[in-house]
């Protein structure tokens, strides 16, 4: 409104198509979109595709040869390339264990892993416990003992205590709480799930 002798301060209409169209050029970058920048030499910033490398897996006794992305965990890799969708995807950070499989026989977070790190090692996982139709002692024991509720944290449980196992063939039961620490289960069955485990030796050492 005129009147007062002071000029209005503002953003002009010409200022506030510079900002948005810049603003805009930087959401595009940051999406992976060409980019068209106004410069002096009119560049055209444009972000290239991720590369992907050949990675070799030894998973469940077979051996995969795969193209991935340097970025790609062995979580992903098992689930969304191999379709060994037992692994599970859940804190996708190393808190849950549900991701857990067993690399040269020791249980590790696939979630905090990458696909080219295990390469040259014996990746198992929830699917290749069972041999020739029989299931390991672990899994007969969840079952027996129904040591699970929902079941997705299950196969996390089941690789951590199979891994552990293969270390420690006379566990305590305070023993079997700290190996299985790293794993959560959201239904509370932690009890139940002892039991398996401490059941689970006994068979082992029977041989069932």
């Amino acid at each position: 409104m005129a009147g007062n002798g002071k000029e209005r301060k503002g953003v002009s209409r010409r200022e506030f198509l510079k900002v948005a169209g810049t603003s805009a050029a930087i959401t595009d970058l940051l999406v992976g979109h060409k980019v068209e920048a106004e410069s002096a030499t009119e560049k055209v910033i444009r972000i290239p595709r991720a590369q992907t490398v050949p990675v070799t897996l030894k998973v469940n006794g077979k051996v995969y040869k795969l193209q991935l992305e340097p970025r790609v965990t062995l979580l992903e890799a098992l689930r969304n390339h191999l379709n060994l969708t037992g692994t599970k995807k859940v804190c996708d950070r190393g808190e849950c264990g549900a991701c857990t499989v067993l690399m040269d026989g020791k249980p590790v977070y696939s979630c905090m892993m990458l696909a080219v790190d295990a390469e040259g090692h014996d990746i198992v996982t929830i699917e290749g416990l069972a041999k020739d139709g029989k299931l390991h002692p672990v899994q007969e024991a969840f079952v027996e003992h129904d040591a699970l509720q929902c079941g997705f944290c299950t196969p996390g449980f089941i690789m951590a205590a199979v891994g552990f196992l293969n270390q420690n063939k006379a566990p305590s039961p305070e023993d079997v709480r700290k190996a299985l620490s790293g794993n959560i289960c959201r239904c509370g069955v932690y009890s139940r799930i002892l039991a398996a485990v401490l059941d689970a030796v006994k068979r082992m050492r029977s041989g069932a």
